[in-house]
């Protein structure tokens, strides 16, 4: 009998890293721990092997236990040939991808230089930044529409505390301080040298991403694009001026080297006009459509209001609502595609709720549905390697986290120093 190839299976539950199967004919010939007989039986597509020893058999199951055991040992609980890895690789994405929202985070004051150069400094894919443009014209990073949760507006201008950041000049932006809020509200985080910190215009944070040895790329979203008509044109000239739609030198062996590859920029947006205009302007830029259930986006099931729902929070409520159906969800698929996106950025619904835990947008069928239509699906916001596990488990090729380290580390390539260490190197 010819020797059997095998290698990983997609024929899996979620309970169930890996399967192993034959090169010759995709049989899967074993399951491992949390994959019953019953569902193995129900995912067969092929009859048996004929001639297939018992030496072999134990062999497949040896061969798929060890690759199951370091895969999951990695927080990999996903085929070596899976569809999103596949699809990564077609548009020049790493897989699984380690997106950094609005920089590390959870262990800086959101899109200011330490977030930034620590996400970089760990092993960030991407930097991730919502852009907003200044009454002058200038592009910053920066998330709220208004000033008085990340800034001290009320001391500097305290008359214009509701005012939205399009009617500020970027020297008036510059006068504020984005960091002591920070520390008020982390104080088991809080730094003396986050006191002070400065809003970013996007050069700023291209400086960062050019700035380290690891080179990651970046993945920008058009915040609140309505309110800046002409923006994605905008964005276009400054990623054009920076050398940023081109190719990149590639970074030092053993570096992270995004920036180097086709996907070095991605667009992000949850705004169809938006998406339109990108794609216009930026035809060959990848191109990911968050996805939200609401009034603008994906229409619910139920269409009971925050204010008459009786759910005790927005986070409760968020977690409620389920997609109208099946057809309505692909809709949002189908167009998105069409319309330039390789990929989704859809909502989780985390294991501990809290104020990022929003409706389920993850769920196998989803994910199913948007690999065959060829796109990525990089799940938004996750933090706690549970959550990274359960919702791998399901399918996604990568996550938006503000805890980059803790991704890393779930991914098996953990950061070569510690987050204290870097931010005190960076002067913080």
């Amino acid at each position: 009998m010819q020797a059997q190839s095998l290698r990983p299976c997609q024929t899996r539950d979620r309970k169930c890293a890996i399967v192993a199967c034959s090169e010759t004919n995709g049989s899967p010939v074993g399951w491992c721990s949390g994959f019953s007989k019953q569902a193995f039986s129900k995912t067969r597509k092929h009859p048996p092997m004929q001639g297939f020893s018992t030496t072999l058999l134990k062999k497949t199951l040896l061969a798929a236990a060890v690759m199951s055991s370091l895969m999951l040992s990695s927080g990999m609980a996903a085929a070596a040939d899976a569809p999103g890895k596949v699809l990564s690789e077609k548009y020049g994405l790493p897989w699984p991808a380690v997106i950094a929202h609005r920089g590390a985070s959870f262990d800086a004051p959101e899109e200011t230089i330490p977030a930034y150069t620590l996400a970089r400094d760990l092993g960030a894919d991407y930097l991730e930044m919502d852009i907003q443009r200044t009454k002058d014209g200038v592009l910053i990073a920066l998330h709220d529409d208004v000033l008085e949760r990340t800034t001290n507006i009320a001391e500097v201008f305290p008359t214009r505390v509701k005012d939205p950041v399009s009617t500020f000049t970027l020297a008036e932006l510059k006068q504020l301080d984005a960091g002591s809020w920070f520390n008020k509200a982390y104080p088991d985080r809080a730094r003396d040298s986050y006191t002070g910190l400065q809003i970013l215009t996007l050069d700023e944070v291209i400086d960062i991403a050019e700035g380290g040895a690891n080179k990651p790329g970046l993945y920008i979203e058009t915040k609140v694009p309505n309110k800046f008509p002409g923006v994605e044109a905008d964005l276009k000239k400054v990623l054009t001026q920076r050398g940023w739609l081109a190719q990149r030198p590639a970074a030092a062996a053993g570096h992270v080297n995004v920036a180097h590859m086709p996907g070095r920029v991605v667009l992000q947006t949850f705004e169809k006009q938006s998406l339109e205009l990108l794609q216009k302007e930026m035809p060959k830029v990848p191109k990911v459509m968050l996805l939200w259930i609401g009034e603008g986006s994906i229409e619910p099931k139920s269409s009971v209001a925050f204010k008459d729902s009786g759910a005790k929070d927005k986070a409760t409520y968020y977690a409620s609502q389920e997609v109208k159906s099946p057809e309505e969800f692909q809709k949002w698929i189908d167009w998105a595609k069409a319309h330039g996106a390789i990929g989704t950025g859809p909502s989780s619904q985390l294991a501990k709720g809290g104020d990022q835990s929003y409706m389920d947008l993850v769920k196998p069928w989803m994910n199913n549905l948007t690999h065959e239509k060829g796109m990525v699906i990089h799940a938004y916001t996750v933090d706690a390697a549970d959550d990274f596990k359960r919702i791998s488990n399901d399918g996604v090729d990568g996550f938006f986290t503000n805890r980059t380290a803790e991704l890393l580390k779930f991914y098996g390539r953990p950061a070569k120093e510690s987050i204290h260490t870097i931010l005190k190197r960076n002067g913080y």
